[in-house]
This record gives structure tokens, sequence and C-alpha cells, in this order.
């Protein structure tokens, strides 16, 4: 889940690290650092918590060199202070690096033995001490093939050596790694995003290879050390400039942002002259398909759960979901007919992307739903949908999940209708509603005032709880899920009707409880479950669409009323309040709204 970069340059470096590692924060922001090369020598500075500590050392805007690596990091082996900051160097040899080595107790013995010393408590710097001790009696390529080997575990790596002062070595095994081109100057980092702004010319790395890079040639190896040959893909040369403009915060520009994201991926998806859904050059015939495993972690897990809603509604598919992270470790039984869907923001999801390996190993069916066009997972799986809602800088997900179900959802739709499972005025129905949502959208984003009211409440509260049935369920798990990321708060997402088989037990007197109840067939039942727990003592912030038909409940402490609209859209509408009530709250905390202690934007890390 760190970031890298590394530069090779004609001209001083230190400052262009410094900026591509703000761009690299998204990654990690526990700690940060530099080395470079010059006078003979490798030159290192790190600083505990942002990159903009690290800047402001005289330290830094002094130093020299025109090849040099940097780092921002996620901490995995170690407190993140400045000593298990990145780089790790021994006195010929300084590397970056993102991943796990699984390893790195044994090695550090074997290590140790042989007569080096560590300063450092991650794993990471037995990478350093080994390619140290291969160099005793290899070059540099049979050096890197050397430990490579020794390594279990997942890696992307940047390495710069005191004795060869002309190159940057990277090398790849399971996190992602990318290389750039520009005159007279070459760059690793860990995707394209670091690079755009100094290059378009991007060549990836698979899974096994190392590259040598010179600033004026770049050398790429397979896994034995035979060289090959890679393609240079050319990105947009445009490069996107995204600021927070007049607010406060990336989060809070995002959420207002959700409209247009709803308009660009109902315009890319939906032909509005025809009444149809464009999903070009789909590979498969809709008879090879008779099943459907979404599958995603976090947030996008949600976007798989809502969806498995939807499939179930508008398609006879069978349908399943399933956690990256245990996907990849259960006995799977694969079948020929069913199509594996992988839902990612970043589109570098280690789980995730371990899970479509896997799928891809055993000749799977598979389709990326992701925000990053050049992602692994993007250009790893047979066919991408893309979510089209820009850059997201805020950690906690908020237009790429509505950008992510609103795909799903026009896939289910297009689905069922291939498959004749929906009628064709029923289909029409659905696309015209969808054609209206961003409108709505806009409507639902001005409940401000209530929603910052009640906010101090849940900040009070030692913890709470977000119910909700059928389509409002996996809703309530991703109201929950944005107050724990964002204010810190105990908060547990549950289906209503479940209540009364155990969490029951955990309400008390003046507890919040955020009820998703809109007006559908579960209506009735979940405003039942919502007076269980006002008998309870609960204090029940109930959330439903306007109607001309009053509420059936007495006791309500607050409720906040969504617009209306046909039943599979709900989601989209209810989601707005929740993540506008872990907004406030944390904001009412003072606590860091788009960097969240302990997270990172994207997990490239198991």
């Amino acid at each position: 889940m760190c970031g890298i970069i590394g530069i090779n340059s004609s001209k001083p470096v230190s400052a262009t690290i410094i900026n591509s590692l703000k761009k690299l924060e998204y990654r990690g922001y526990d700690s940060a650092g530099i080395a470079t090369l010059y006078d003979g020598s490798i030159n290192e500075i790190k600083s505990e918590g942002r990159v903009d500590n690290l800047e402001k050392s005289s330290l830094v805007k002094n130093m020299e060199g025109t090849v040099g690596i940097g780092h921002v990091r996620w901490a995995t082996h170690g407190l993140p202070n400045s000593i298990n900051a990145h780089p790790h160097s021994s006195q010929n040899v300084s590397v970056v690096h993102n991943g796990i080595i699984e390893n790195s107790t044994l090695l550090k013995k074997f290590l140790v033995g042989k007569g080096h010393k560590f300063k450092s408590q991650t794993d990471t710097e037995v990478i350093v001490h080994l390619i140290t001790e291969n160099l005793k009696t290899e070059n540099i390529v049979d050096s890197i093939k050397k430990t490579l080997k020794s390594l279990h575990g997942s890696f992307a790596l940047g390495i710069i050596f005191k004795d060869e002062p002309d190159l940057i070595v990277g090398a790849r095994r399971g996190s992602p790694l990318a290389v750039g081109y520009g005159p007279n100057e070459n760059y690793l980092g860990s995707d394209s995003y670091a690079l755009k702004s100094m290059t378009n010319k991007i060549t990836y790395l698979n899974d096994g290879e190392f590259c040598i890079i010179k600033k004026d040639h770049v050398e790429f190896f397979s896994e034995d050390g035979t060289k090959i040959n890679k393609k240079v893909l050319e990105l947009s040369s445009e490069e996107e400039k995204y600021d927070k403009g007049d607010f406060k915060h990336f989060m809070a520009k995002e959420i207002e942002e959700q409209p247009i994201t709803l308009k660009n991926g109902i315009k890319e998806y939906i032909d509005t002259s025809n009444n149809d859904i464009n999903i070009h050059n789909f590979p498969w015939k809709i008879n090879e398909i008779s099943s459907v495993t979404l599958i995603g972690c976090g947030t996008a897990y949600h976007s798989c759960l809502m969806a498995k809603y939807w499939f179930e509604e508008l398609t006879s598919l069978d349908v399943n979901i399933d956690i990256a992270s245990e996907f990849r470790y259960r006995k799977n039984r694969f079948k020929k007919d069913t199509l594996y869907v992988f839902v990612s923001q970043s589109g570098e999801t280690a789980d995730t992307y371990a899970a479509l390996d896997l799928c891809i190993k055993n000749n799977m069916k598979t389709c990326a739903v992701v925000n990053v066009i050049e992602s692994s997972i993007a250009r790893d799986s047979e066919f991408v949908l893309p979510i089209h809602c820009g850059t997201e800088i805020g950690v906690a997900s908020t237009k790429a999940f509505l950008g992510q179900i609103l795909i799903l959802y026009i896939l289910a739709l297009k689905l069922g209708s291939l498959k004749k499972d929906i009628e064709k005025k029923t289909f029409i129905e659905k696309i015209n509603d969808l054609k209206e949502l961003p409108k709505l959208i806009e409507k639902t984003l001005s409940l401000d005032n209530k929603i910052q009211a009640v906010s101090s409440t849940f900040n009070e509260a030692k913890g709470s709880m977000f119910l909700g049935r059928g389509f409002s369920f996996p809703i309530a798990l991703e109201g929950a899920l944005k107050l724990k990321e964002l204010s810190y708060i105990h908060a547990e997402g549950y289906p209503a009707g479940e209540m009364k088989h155990g969490p029951l037990a955990l309400i008390e007197e003046g507890m919040p409880v955020v009820v998703l109840a809109p007006r559908d067939d579960y209506y009735k039942k979940t405003i039942s479950n919502m007076q269980e727990v006002i008998a309870r003592g609960a204090k029940v912030l109930l959330i439903t669409n306007k109607s001309k038909d009053e509420i059936v409940s007495e006791n309500i402490w607050e409720t906040i009323e969504v617009e209306t609209t046909n039943e599979d859209l709900f989601p989209f509408l209810l989601t707005i309040p929740l993540q506008k009530l872990a907004y406030y709250s944390a904001l009412k905390k003072g606590f860091d709204i788009d960097k969240p202690r302990n997270l990172a934007k994207s997990v490239t890390v198991e």
C-alpha cells in the first residue's frame, strides 16, 4: 500500500521526487523518505508523517543528485516512524519497497549470521542486506535474480547502488510497478498517476519481471534474467488537474460531484435515443453465462452485495458474492459458465487482483469494474467497464461507490434484457428512471442542515447501529463503514430483521440507530423492527423517502426524507445522507477527513 518513485535524469531530481510523492500519498502517509546518489555516496533523508514534513527539511532542499528514489509508507512491519521509513540503505544499496516479505524472519536470521546489522523493525531491510551480500559474488543482474528468488511474498522495488551511479533497478511480484519515459530521463513509479505529470509514455512490469533504468534507455528482464521487449503505452497527454476548489476537503467536493459521476456513467452506457444500454464488445454469448460471481473488498464489496440484489431481481442468473481475501484461499469450484466480476476503485487492490489472477489461471470469464483503466485489474481482465467518476482523492470512497453501483446496475439490466428476463416495457421504464437519477441526487445533496445537527449525537455515543432490509441492507453496511473510517466511532451495519437474534442486546438508552426504510416492499417490516429498538431506548434517525403517507410509528428522534424514485434506485439516494453524516461527524471532531488514520486509498498488500 506504499508508494514508490524513482528518477534517473541529467538534472537534480529531489524536488521532482518530492512532488511525485505528494501524488502518491493516497497509498500511504505514515512516513516518507528520499535517497539520491551524489559524490560517490547514498544520501538518505526520512521523516515521520506526511511528505510535507519531509519537504520542510533543509537537507532535502539542498539535496544533490541526478539519480534518486522516494517512498511514502503505509506501515506493515514496525511502527510508523523515521527509523522504519523507507528508503532503507546499507553503505552500498538503498531500497524502497511496496508489499510484504513473508520469509523476512528467516532471511534476517541468515543475514545476521553473515555479520549484517539491522537498524529497523521492517521486513524491507532484509532486501537491502540480501542484495549487499549477493553483490559480493555476483554482478548487478545476477545479484537481483538471486535476491528475488530468495524473497517470498509480494513486492514492488526501487533500488539504487553506490557503485552503479547511472542506474535504478525496478522489480515486481504482486505489487504494481510502472516505467515512464522522458527526454534525457526515465522514471519508475507505483502507477501512472504519479508519472503522468512527467510523461505519458508508460510500460507496466508483469509479475516476476525486473528492469534496469538508465537516463537514456531501459532494459527489461524476465524472472530468469533473460532480456525481453516490452510495449510502450501512450496515455492521454492531458494531466488531470484536480484540487479542492472552494471546498474544505476533497471528500466534501467528491460527495457534491456525485451527480456528475452519474451523468458521466449514464452518458457512457445509456443510448438515450433508443432507450437501450451500450455495452459494446461484450466478449461472450449470453447463453454461455448462467451465473455471476461478484468480488471486491471494503466499499467495493458493499457494491457487490448491492449488485447481488439487482442481479437476482432483474435476471435469472445465479449470483454469488465474495470478499476477495477469502475467495483466493477457499477451495473454489470454477465453472465455465460463470462470469467473474472484479470491483475496485484503484484497480490495484492486492486481494482483488490475486482473485482475478486465480480466475485467469483457471481460464474463467473475467470482467473488471474499475475507475483507473490503466490499472492492473483493468489490463488483465478480459472485459472492462470503467466507472468514469474521475480522480477520487479522499481515502473514504464516495463518488466511486456510486459509480460502481451504477455500472453494476446497468450491467444487471443489460444481462436481464439479453436473457429476456425483463419485459421490454419494464426495461425502458427503468432506463427512463435512470436518466432522472442525477437530478434526484442533486436535490438529496441539499439535506445538509439536519444532518449536521444530528451528527453531534453520534460523536457523543460509544457506538451506533445502521439497519436496513433488502436493497437498503448493503447501504446500511456502507454507512457504518463510512462512520468508522472517518470518525473512529464503532458502528455496525445489520439486517434490520436480524436485530432480535442477538444485536438487540447492544441497544441501550440514548444509543443512535440509523434506520433505512424507504417505502418499498420491506417498509412495514422495517418500521416494525425500528419499533423494537425504540422500545429499548434507542434514538432513531429514520431515513426514508418523501411520501403523502404518514410514517406509522411514534417516538422517532429525527427523520430525513430523500427524493422518490423506483425501488431499484433508492440505494443511490439513501447513500447521500450517510456519507454526509460521516463527514460532519469527523469535521466536528477535527479529524483528518481526507486521510483517516491507519488507512490508505489503494490497498496493495494482503
